[in-house]
């Protein structure tokens, strides 16, 4: 009980001294979620407009496709891009492998099945006369994907945040694409492997501790769309 301790207290004033290593895991760690999340976001919304409205060959296939997306293991992803970015690989003339463009490109692979398929469920399921209105009313198709967007923004909303808290708190894609390289790829999940296998417990204490007050933020910022939905 008392090296937990201990090691609770330390993990408590690196935090309070804004310890160098720490902050610069956090940072790491908002930068590329951030910026996966925004890409798949792109990606994702568009197409889960056009699977929740339109039809066409291969619908199914795809739906099916995305929800065998959903249970890929982190590692599985993180090979894959592997395959494309080593060395003699098509992309490795262009050194992305070990940076966090790396890492991004994992996660927006990794993430974008995700919030398509949550991005479908909330289209289809909730604001299909918003699109038939704005259609009849002679929207153009970007009017109308734009309107549908409004009228369905608070659940969107918690869709991108569920896309965001799944790339916050991976390891396989960071660790595998990004190398683990203190100040330039070091997230906050692969910086807890590293330094609880040093036995470096009070600086993964801080981390660990950081990491789980911005997945409770997250959480009770989707918790509060969802009541403000309900209020609606």
């Amino acid at each position: 009980m008392s090296f937990l301790t201990e090691s609770l207290l330390e993990a408590l004033e690196r935090i309070a001294r804004l310890d160098r290593r720490v902050l610069e895991a956090l940072f790491t760690t908002l930068r590329v979620s951030v910026a996966s999340t925004c890409v798949a976001s792109a990606l994702a919304l568009p197409a889960g407009f056009l699977l929740a409205y339109r039809e066409f060959p291969g619908k199914r296939a795809i739906l099916a496709l995305l929800k065998t997306a959903l249970a890929l293991p982190t590692v599985v992803v993180a090979l894959f891009v592997y395959s494309f970015l080593t060395r003699d690989a098509p992309l490795g003339r262009y050194g992305l492998l070990y940076t966090p463009a790396a890492i991004v490109m994992g996660q927006v692979l990794l993430v974008t099945p995700l919030v398509t398929a949550l991005v479908h469920g909330v289209l289809h399921g909730e604001t299909r006369n918003a699109y038939e209105e704005a259609v009849l009313l002679g929207a153009s198709p970007f009017g109308a994907f734009r309107k549908t967007l409004v009228e369905s923004r608070v659940g969107v909303t918690t869709a991108l945040m569920t896309g965001f808290g799944r790339v916050i708190s991976e390891i396989g894609v960071s660790l595998i694409l990004g190398g683990n390289i203190l100040g330039y790829t070091r997230t906050m999940t692969t910086a807890i492997a590293l330094e609880s296998s040093q036995g470096e417990f009070a600086e993964a204490m801080a981390l660990g501790m950081l990491l789980l007050g911005l997945v409770l933020l997250l959480n009770l910022a989707i918790q509060a769309t969802g009541g403000a939905r309900e209020a609606v």
